[in-house]
C-alpha cells in the first residue's frame, strides 16, 4: 500500500514540476512515467483517466501549495498593504532563483494552452485564479480599502506578479520584482506615496 500511495504523490509531483518548466502539450505520458519511476499498470490503476486526471491533481495540489503560501504571507502581514505586497514580489522572486529560472506558473502554462485543454482542466485553474485574486483581496480588506479598491488592487497584482514571472524567465534574472516593487507598490498599497524597496530573495523557496 506504501508503494503505490508512493508512487500516486511521485507522479502528481513529477507531472506539477514538468508542466511548471515545460507546459502541458510539451510533457507526454512516456515522460511522466519515466521521471517519476511509476510502472505504467500502476498509474493506470491511480488515474484511470490518464494524463487529463492527472493533470487535474496537479493542478489541485500546486493551488493548494500556492493557497497557503499566500496566507502565511497574509498572516505575517495582518493589516499592512505594503508588507504583504514587498513579501509577495519577494517570495516569487524567491523562487525564480531557486529553481534556475526554470519553473513558470502552473496556471499561467496551462492557461497559455486553453485549446489543448477540456473543460474540467480550464475551470480548475480558472477557479485557482480566482481563489488566489479573492485571498489577496481579502488581505487588502482587512488593510481598510474598500471593496472595489481591494479587488481591483489584487487582480492587478496577481497578474503583475504572473508577468513578472514570464519576463524573470527570460531574463534569468529577479530584477523585474525588484522593479515593480519600487515602481508599483506605491500605487497599490502605500497611502502616503513614500518610496519602498523589494526585499531580497531568500533561501526558502515557496511553491507559487
Amino acid at each position: 500500500m506504501t508503494r503505490k500511495t508512493d508512487a500516486r504523490a511521485r507522479a502528481i509531483a513529477t507531472a506539477e514540476r514538468l508542466f511548471r518548466i515545460q507546459g502541458y502539450t510539451a510533457t507526454g505520458l512516456i515522460q511522466i512515467l519515466k521521471e517519476s519511476g511509476a510502472p505504467k499498470g500502476s498509474f493506470y490503476f491511480h488515474f484511470p483517466r490518464g494524463k487529463a486526471q492527472l493533470a487535474e491533481e496537479a493542478i489541485d495540489n500546486y493551488i493548494s501549495n500556492r493557497m497557503s503560501v499566500l496566507r502565511v504571507i497574509s498572516a505575517n502581514t495582518s493589516g499592512n498593504a505594503l508588507d504583504f505586497v514587498q513579501q509577495l514580489f519577494a517570495t516569487f522572486a524567491a523562487e525564480m532563483v531557486a529553481t534556475d529560472f526554470q519553473y513558470g506558473c502552473l496556471m499561467q502554462n496551462l492557461a497559455n494552452e486553453l485549446p489543448a485543454l477540456d473543460a474540467e482542466l480550464t475551470r480548475r485553474v480558472a477557479r485557482g485564479f480566482a481563489d488566489s485574486t479573492q485571498l489577496i483581496a481579502e488581505h487588502f480588506l482587512g488593510c481598510g480599502f474598500d471593496s472595489a479598491r481591494a479587488s481591483s488592487t489584487a487582480a492587478a497584482l496577481v497578474a503583475a506578479l504572473e508577468g513578472a514571472r514570464t519576463i524573470a524567465r527570460l531574463e534569468r534574472s529577479p530584477a523585474v520584482f525588484q522593479a515593480l516593487a519600487e515602481v508599483s507598490v506605491q500605487r497599490w498599497a502605500t497611502p502616503g506615496g513614500r518610496s519602498v524597496h523589494c526585499s531580497r530573495p531568500d533561501d526558502s523557496p515557496s511553491r507559487v
